[in-house]
């Protein structure tokens, strides 16, 4: 553990601020990115779907090619693969090739996600822990308020390579400041395929696995479209709606480090309220339509609550299974890429189908759903079994 632990942690923060902003960028910049590249806005969506996918696929599969590397050294590869990725999203010439550039940046976020989630509590003392991973989470909330809407912004004035460009440079920035400042990190034991099957054999972590899966879906079903969502309230302008998204992200930080430094005292009550809060705050959108201010505090709500999942959720993963951090979040990183798919998926379909309010339901009823799964909380184990477990 490093006598100066909280500059590699922010570093870390760094790291997920850049995967997160380098995914969610093509929203902001899809009109003039189809217009550059000559393709429908619907084909350049494929530049936010692919990554999420490759994603999902790498994040338990990149900890095992890892095996028994330097941690440090395979994060600070993995920023510069993502610089070089953007650079390479930047210089794109046709869609095919942004694809490209797009399927390494999924590498980089499965990467990012499944071995960055678990290092808090091998870089500070344990009762730090929570802050320390409330702040890298932190990242996520910080790419909707600050990464995202700079970028497009750049891309307004410029062009969207330059978008591409400018995150290529922080990528790179980003690579060096983790070098510097993360100590060496061996693998403790090398991952391997089958320590996925072994996981899940356990019936807690099974349970915890589902109930995360049902809130981010449910999340993400709702909110990719929260917009249209929007749209239903009376006299609402277009700068009204950027407010009130502005207004979810800022909670979003605030509640990343309120939920995520409560966590750890209770990892399985915290998920539960959570998931509970979250699925009620979102089905109770749907009458609020009719009342700007109604909806504004709803919305402020769910940011706040949704900051949380994520810190809440690794929280309860590593209190789980403290002797399986590295492949347990690999195997969490995996699920999570994947619901995010699945809930614009099963969101779009919705939407289509039956009218935005629908898909608050829809949200509303895969969060509530979540609750229930989540385990109950037991008594913690002796020390000297923790320690044991955490030896093999």
């Amino acid at each position: 553990m490093s006598s100066t632990p909280w500059p590699g942690v922010l570093a870390l923060a760094a790291a997920t601020f850049s995967v997160v902003t380098t995914e969610m960028l093509p929203v902001g910049l899809l009109t003039s990115l189809g217009d550059s590249l000559d393709v429908s806005t619907g084909t350049a969506g494929l530049a936010v779907t692919l990554p999420g996918l490759v994603a999902a696929v790498s994040a338990p599969l990149l900890p095992v090619a890892a095996r028994g590397a330097d941690r440090r050294r395979v994060l600070t590869a993995l920023l510069a693969l993502l610089a070089t990725a953007n650079l390479l999203s930047a210089l794109a010439p046709e869609l095919t090739v942004l694809l490209v550039a797009r399927a390494l940046v999924g590498v980089c976020i499965g990467g990012v996600w499944a071995i960055a989630a678990g290092l808090p509590a091998r870089l500070v003392p344990e009762r730090y822990v929570g802050r320390a991973t409330a702040i890298v989470f932190s990242g996520i909330a910080l790419a909707s308020v600050i990464g995202v809407p700079a970028g497009t912004f750049l891309g307004s004035l410029a062009d969207w390579r330059w978008s591409f460009a400018a995150l290529a440079a922080l990528a790179a920035a980003v690579a060096t400041t983790l070098h510097l400042t993360l100590p060496l990190l061996p693998a403790r034991t090398p991952v391997r395929l089958a320590a996925f099957p072994e996981l899940l054999r356990n019936a807690r972590l099974r349970r915890g696995l589902t109930a995360v899966a049902l809130l981010v879906t449910g999340h993400f079903a709702a909110y990719t479209y929260v917009r249209p969502v929007l749209e239903r309230v009376p006299a609402l302008t277009p700068g009204e709606t950027g407010v009130l998204l502005l207004s979810y992200g800022v909670t979003g930080v605030a509640g990343t480090f309120l939920i995520g430094t409560r966590a750890p005292t209770n990892p399985a009550r915290t998920l539960l309220l959570v998931a509970a809060s979250l699925g009620t705050t979102v089905v109770l959108l749907a009458p609020a339509a009719t009342s700007l201010p109604l909806t504004a505090a709803l919305l402020t709500l769910w940011g706040l609550l949704y900051g949380g999942v994520s810190v809440a959720a690794q929280t309860w993963l590593t209190s789980t299974v403290p002797h399986a951090r590295e492949p347990a979040s690999a195997l969490f990183a995996g699920i999570f890429n994947s619901a995010i798919a699945l809930g614009a998926f099963t969101g779009g379909r919705t939407a289509d189908a039956y009218g935005p309010t629908a898909v608050l339901y829809l949200g509303a009823a895969l969060a509530l759903l979540a609750a229930p799964a989540v385990p109950r909380t037991r008594r913690r184990e002796p020390a000297s079994t923790s320690c044991r477990r955490a030896r093999t």
